[in-house]
């Protein structure tokens, strides 16, 4: 939640310094569950290398939510605050590199730098980006059909397209991959009009 911010407020880097040495560096192989649904949420997780997916179990299947890559954190954020069981699984599509900082120290570090100038301001606009993001998506999934969803997908992250595989992004879109390859396939002839 955090350290990803370390480019963007570098007056906080005594912060960051002082708990990098708390966090437990990782080097994990594809599919690596990093924290799995259904379990309490104890870490905040920074993605220093890789790819990580969120998806919930769907009888017998997994539906993808969300897509993080590099110098973007994650933490199934209610189950971290509230003890709760978390909602979603993550999970490396790539081999990664992860640092893992325990819940204690974040709270220490929240602390510590509730006192900062901006900080207050910092953390809300990080949240509403989130809220902005997830209400984005929500609408996107009522509204648009899967072929303008996946129009919106090139157009606006084109590095999921080049970085996921098919079966995940089909999984995300709510569609099956056979959908999925004739909406390609549609494009790339040019039979699809927006």
């Amino acid at each position: 939640m955090l350290f990803h911010f370390r480019n963007k407020f570098p007056q906080l880097n005594p912060f960051w310094d002082k708990y990098q040495e708390f966090q437990q560096r990782m080097e994990i192989p594809a599919k690596t569950i990093l924290l799995e649904e259904g379990k309490i949420s104890h870490h905040y997780i920074f993605i220093e290398k890789g790819c990580v997916r969120a998806f919930f179990d769907t009888d017998g299947g997994d539906k993808t939510v969300q897509f993080l890559f590099e110098n973007e954190g994650l933490t199934s954020f209610d189950s971290f605050v509230n003890n709760k069981p978390g909602s979603f699984t993550f999970e490396t599509i790539e081999p990664s590199v992860v640092y893992l900082l325990p819940k204690k120290y974040v709270i220490k570090l929240m602390d510590e730098l509730s006192g900062e100038p901006y900080f207050t301001q910092m953390i809300l606009q990080v949240f509403a980006d989130r809220q902005s993001h997830y209400i984005n998506e929500f609408v996107s999934f009522i509204r648009d059909t899967a072929e303008q969803r996946y129009q919106k997908l090139l157009n606006e992250r084109p590095h999921i397209i080049m970085r996921v595989p098919q079966h995940y992004i089909a999984s995300y879109l709510g569609i099956s991959t056979v959908h999925l390859s004739r909406i390609k396939s549609k494009l790339a002839k040019g039979k699809l009009h927006f």
